[in-house]
């Protein structure tokens, strides 16, 4: 039986093909290959060109930037201009004057020392009698006093008090449009301090005085240099015209005469009396007080 079985077995594997075997194989590398297949590399070459085509487009639109160096971005631009003065207070932008005089200035004389350079102030007298003021800047610079401004010291001595000085100054040239430069170190003397200062107008030099102020103790000497520059800008003021009167005999006479009178006062303290000068419409300021007599005589 089993030789039997080996003859029916024998030409089974003769009549086989040969080709049966190799084409198992064949279908093993060809499953293989399938297998492999998701990690080639032309999976990964589209990926590379969808990222360099949009990496290359970005490159295309910085064109128009390119030109920040012709036209540089403000940031300020961005920011919204507020209210003008004129639409704000239309009396008060007619009240301020335009600094026409000053442009003028640059116009006429383009080549002066010192124009479109820094100027030292301290030394320099850039602008002076360059070109006068304008008419209606003079006349307010120039404008009569009125007697209600003017005060009166104890000793008699008129004068006009420092802030309207300022605003006549203001009124004239507008805020910001005049200063005081100082040319020159602060002067410390005996119980008196002394600067000199220059008046400069919209970048023009106007006036120079020197300034003083006396002194009690070494601790008031900074107030002392205020009231230094005070007494400056009253003296540079002359010159432009502004409460000149006070400078004339004949108006100091006749204010004292119209509006001040000199009178008898007593200390409340220690009951010393004096004569002092006031306004007619002032009261006597502490510690003293008004009484009708002098002093009675031994």
């Amino acid at each position: 039986m089993r030789s039997r079985a080996l003859q029916l077995l024998r030409p089974l594997r003769a009549s086989a093909p040969s080709s049966q075997i190799p084409s198992f194989t064949r279908a093993a590398s060809t499953s293989t290959t399938a297998a492999a297949k998701p990690k080639p590399a032309t999976q990964w070459k589209p990926k590379a060109r969808t990222t360099t085509t949009a990496a290359a487009a970005p490159s295309s639109k910085p064109l128009p930037v390119t030109d920040t160096s012709t036209n540089p971005v403000d940031p300020q631009a961005a920011i919204s201009s507020g209210p003008d003065v004129s639409e704000i207070d239309p009396s008060l932008s007619a009240a301020i004057p335009t600094p026409s005089f000053a442009a003028s200035l640059g116009a006429s004389n383009p080549s002066a020392p010192g124009a479109g350079d820094k100027i030292n102030w301290a030394s320099s007298f850039h602008g002076l009698s360059t070109i006068p003021f304008p008419p209606e800047t003079a006349a307010v610079l120039m404008k009569p006093l009125d007697p209600r401004d003017v005060e009166i010291k104890p000793d008699g001595i008129i004068y006009l008090p420092e802030i309207k000085y300022r605003r006549i100054l203001n009124q004239a040239f507008g805020p910001g449009g005049w200063g005081l430069a100082p040319r020159g170190e602060l002067v410390i003397a005996e119980k008196l301090v002394t600067r000199e200062y220059a008046l400069v107008v919209h970048g023009r030099f106007v006036s120079e005085a020197r300034g003083e102020c006396g002194y009690f103790s070494e601790e008031t000497i900074p107030t002392a240099g205020e009231g230094c520059k005070s007494n400056a800008l009253m003296r540079c003021c002359k010159d432009l015209g502004i409460a000149s009167e006070l400078w004339d005999p004949r108006y100091i006479r006749e204010f004292k005469k119209t509006h001040a009178h000199e009178v008898w006062v007593e200390h409340v303290v220690n009951k010393k009396r004096r004569q002092v000068w006031k306004l007619k419409d002032a009261d006597v300021a502490y510690p003293y007080k008004e009484v009708k007599s002098s002093p009675a005589r031994a």
